[in-house]
């Protein structure tokens, strides 16, 4: 038997309105702000890492180029030239040193560890740990991203350093160095598996709660989750032949 129906009053719309706005709020102001840190903390520690070579020294003797450039008698114009092409390549080397410690960080052993399973759909380690973070709450995917990329943490899709980060990024190793991290066609695949996979674990809960069964819970995690990655594979690698 069904309630009877009334008009909504303009009080009840409003705090029903506030009751949903605040438990979305605790949330982002809760289980994200901790998932970001954990991330943080993962991809932060440890801290002594063995680098593959010596960056240090190499920014060092740039530096010193730069000191020598500012102290002869060249032209302004040749001088400021000389000095932009040194700060660029230090750059490049400084953030080839970023990249390798987070892929020696905690954070980057895990991505490496499921990047294999992930590699046919077009992502990379960085992707594969954004899409386990987001398993707390999908809107951390981005915040996780964000980390990663050395974009800061407080970051959403329209933050501009995030979109160039993510523009700029390259492969540093395997077959495909150099090559561009985020094409068009691995960003939709990236995008198709975040619609379809693991709902949050609010959800989760929620479908346990429901049934009785963790059963349930389970099989939507596997089920969702094989979806994802057979959806994402095939979108990739049909789409890989003609692009």
């Amino acid at each position: 038997e069904l309630p009877p129906y009334r008009i909504p009053t303009l009080k009840s719309t409003i705090r029903h309105m506030w009751s949903k706005a605040s438990q979305y709020l605790k949330k982002m102001g809760g289980v994200i702000l901790v998932a970001v840190v954990i991330i943080w903390a993962l991809e932060y520690y440890p801290k002594t890492t063995e680098y593959s070579q010596n960056y240090n020294q190499q920014i060092e003797l740039l530096n010193a180029d730069i000191d020598n450039l500012t102290t002869h008698n060249l032209a302004i114009a040749k001088a400021d030239s000389l000095i932009g092409v040194k700060q660029i390549q230090i750059n490049l080397i400084e953030s080839e040193k970023i990249s390798e410690r987070q892929a020696n960080s905690y954070l980057g052993r895990i991505g490496k560890f499921i990047e294999p399973a992930i590699q046919p759909l077009g992502f990379d380690w960085k992707m594969g740990v954004s899409l386990v973070a987001g398993v707390a709450a999908k809107e951390i995917v981005v915040s996780t991203l964000g980390v990663l990329v050395q974009a800061g943490q407080d970051v959403d899709e329209t933050n501009q350093t995030l979109i160039t980060k993510l523009r700029s990024e390259v492969y540093t190793y395997g077959s495909r160095k150099g090559q561009k991290v985020y094409s068009p066609l691995s960003a939709f695949s990236f995008l198709l598996f975040i619609l379809i996979y693991f709902p949050c674990v609010a959800v989760v809960a929620a479908i346990k709660k429901e049934s009785g069964h963790w059963k349930w819970g389970a099989f939507t995690i596997i089920y969702t989750t094989a979806l994802a990655w057979i959806v994402s594979f095939v979108f990739y690698q049909v789409g890989s032949l003609f692009y």
